[in-house]
């Protein structure tokens, strides 16, 4: 079985957290939920999350990808945080699959892992780069890197997430029962 860790830190993008969270178990992947500094995390829009572990407990070993969800009071700190950026480097030279949506890629740069050709909240880009930046796509993989471009794509970024680690019959099957025609 695949596993995932989804790091959330207050400021979170709710809706990412929870459609990654949610579209990644119904695949039956091990998705677990690292709160960064506390065990409830208060998102961007007031919604509190309770989350399986703090991140620093996590055995980052037996992970197969790091999923950050965007919100940019949560992205700043996954940028600042040392763990964070330290794991998310340590991902990157293992050759582990390391996915971002919404703002996180910026946080994704920070650490010096995000490939060449991404995708962001737009506006994002100009903090980061605009060369490789694809303002129109969903979902953009270059590598083991993955990333989307907010709150709407949600779906179609979790989708990718199955297909990547899970293949494409599970992929089909998840996108034809949950409606996303759109991806």
């Amino acid at each position: 079985m695949s596993k995932i860790v989804v790091p959330v830190a207050k400021g979170f993008e709710e809706i990412e957290a929870v459609s990654i969270i949610d579209v990644c178990r119904r695949a039956g992947i091990d998705v677990i939920v690292a709160g960064v500094y506390d065990e409830y995390v208060t998102g961007a829009n007031d919604i509190i999350i309770k989350t399986d572990c703090l991140f620093s407990s996590v055995d980052f070993d037996t992970v197969d990808m790091i999923v950050l969800p965007g919100g940019w009071g949560g992205t700043n700190i996954l940028a600042a945080d040392d763990l964070v950026q330290k794991t998310l480097k340590d991902f990157k030279s293992k050759s582990k699959y390391i996915a971002g949506i919404c703002a996180a890629p910026f946080a994704l740069n920070n650490a010096g892992v995000l490939n060449e050709n991404y995708t962001c909240y737009p506006s994002v880009e100009e903090q980061i780069r605009t060369n490789g930046y694809h303002s129109d796509k969903k979902v953009v993989v270059d590598g083991k890197v993955i990333t989307s471009r907010g709150p709407a794509t949600a779906i179609c970024f979790g989708l990718e997430i199955v297909k990547i680690l899970e293949g494409e019959e599970m992929y089909q099957s998840l996108k034809g029962g949950l409606l996303a025609d759109f991806c």
